[in-house]
């Protein structure tokens, strides 16, 4: 192999990708985030300080203030990162479980598997997701909506349609290619050609399929802790859902509110990051346009648009 070519496929490992670097970085600590904070939480969440009539502000005892219970919001951002990216990781794992079992079954074996599968993933797509969970969590009562892997698999339920459909689609322009006739022609069996032929090759939409679901997942708990459908308590929906209660943003104050939201966005952002940087890494397109304006960086000039040239006569026509 040339030493040019094999330069250039070191460039395009997936790592080097800055979207990629980052996200995994940004994910990363919010992991490490959700495993030791409530490990380290200066308070009990729900410990109760001063008598005060209002919430207090950052000081030295409580770094990021208190709320109107004077309960530690610090404690609580700590202790309720653990909860969300649960649920996230348990709705990403189940849903996406569930778009690789049906969507490349749908893709692989067509007729009448395919129309009925296909059904399936079409009426869950065009069912409202959120009036859907309303009602699944509202029908299990307060002590089951309470459970960390019920939600998560409550939420995998409305999130997996999507993915099944994208993996079939894909399915669907590699089930003939030829490596999949030449395991057929030898006798294996249909699930182990989709498992050792089909599967390898959709691993890229896969993983993209996870990093959506997870994102659906972070969203809807905290928008179900924000309405208060699942135990709020120590959640950043959850401390969301006091803030608005107390009315925080009105009466200005911003400790309360603004770390949970900024601590949802960023999770979703390092998620986002990761999405595009896999999408950039498996699209041609996207690829070669990245490594064009790399290139050009590298050289020290800008991007330039319109290059060919346009040739005015003396009548004004070009």
């Amino acid at each position: 192999m040339a030493p040019g070519i094999a330069a250039r496929q070191r460039a395009l490992r997936l790592p080097r990708s800055p979207k990629i670097v980052a996200g995994l970085a940004i994910l990363g600590f919010f992991v490490l985030w959700a495993v030791i904070g409530p490990v380290v939480a200066p308070y009990s969440p729900d410990q109760n300080f001063a008598n005060a009539p209002v919430p207090l502000p950052p000081s030295a005892a409580h770094w990021l203030g208190t709320t109107a219970l004077q309960q530690d919001v610090f404690s609580q951002l700590l202790v309720g990162g653990g909860d969300t990216v649960l649920v996230a990781l348990v709705s990403g794992v189940i849903a996406t479980a569930l778009s690789v079992g049906i969507g490349v079954t749908a893709g692989y074996l067509g007729g009448l598997a395919d129309d009925l599968l296909s059904m399936i993933a079409n009426i869950f797509l065009v069912l409202p997701a959120l009036p859907l969970l309303i009602i699944m969590i509202g029908f299990l009562g307060r002590s089951s909506s309470n459970d960390i892997l019920v939600v998560g698999v409550i939420i995998s339920i409305t999130g997996w349609a999507f993915g099944a459909r994208v993996l079939r689609a894909q399915t669907l322009s590699l089930r003939n290619r030829e490596y999949v006739d030449s395991a057929k022609i030898i006798g294996e069996k249909w699930w182990r050609i989709v498992a050792t032929e089909i599967l390898p090759n959709l691993t890229p939409v896969v993983a993209t399929s996870f990093l959506f679901t997870v994102l659906y997942g972070v969203g809807t708990y905290t928008a179900l802790a924000f309405l208060g459908l699942v135990n709020p308590n120590w959640s950043w929906g959850g401390m969301l859902f006091y803030a608005q209660n107390s009315n925080a943003e009105i009466s200005g104050y911003w400790w309360w509110f603004v770390p949970p939201g900024l601590a949802v966005a960023l999770l979703g952002t390092s998620l986002v990051l990761l999405n595009f940087g896999i999408d950039e890494f498996i699209n041609p397109r996207l690829r070669a346009a990245g490594l064009t304006r790399r290139a050009g960086r590298k050289a020290g000039r800008r991007p330039e648009f319109a290059l060919t040239a346009v040739l005015k006569t003396s009548g004004g026509q070009s």
